[in-house]
């Protein structure tokens, strides 16, 4: 069984004034207080997957290729 919402009947809530306000002899109804659910978060995932590594390591292997090759083409044009 669900409780009852909290808020009030519309019926019963003080009416306004033209300009917005409420009039001083009424108050406006109190609403209960939020709270978060009885229900975990789901736990995170990992953050480093077996592709991502397998990304990282091929694409470190293609900089320290493209960086060596730099380095015997400068080697070559000045030796």
């Amino acid at each position: 069984m669900t409780a009852l919402p909290p808020d009030p009947d519309p019926m019963d809530t003080p009416g306004e004034e033209r300009a917005g306000g409420v009039r001083p002899e009424e108050t406006p109804p109190d609403s209960a207080q939020t709270r978060a659910t009885a229900n975990r978060d789901p736990a995170a995932g990992r953050n480093l997957t077996p592709r991502a590594v397998v990304t990282f390591v091929a694409l470190g292997l293609f900089v320290a290729l493209f960086a060596a090759t730099g380095v015997y083409l400068v080697v070559q044009v000045l030796g």
